[in-house]
């Protein structure tokens, strides 16, 4: 794998679990996108604070 691919790979991965991580919290399509446009910055908020 190229080292664009990982990166692209990573922040894909990263928009989808954001994305799960939301909806099981709101239940919310429009939060599922807002959270999805933070990617990782969200997960690790999740992490940190929600968790």
């Amino acid at each position: 794998m190229k080292k664009g691919e990982v990166i692209k790979s990573g922040i894909t991965m990263g928009t989808g679990l954001a994305m799960v991580i939301s909806w099981s919290l709101n239940q919310s399509v429009l939060w599922a996108i807002i959270h999805g446009l933070f990617s990782w910055v969200y997960v690790v908020y999740y992490l940190l604070f929600l968790n």
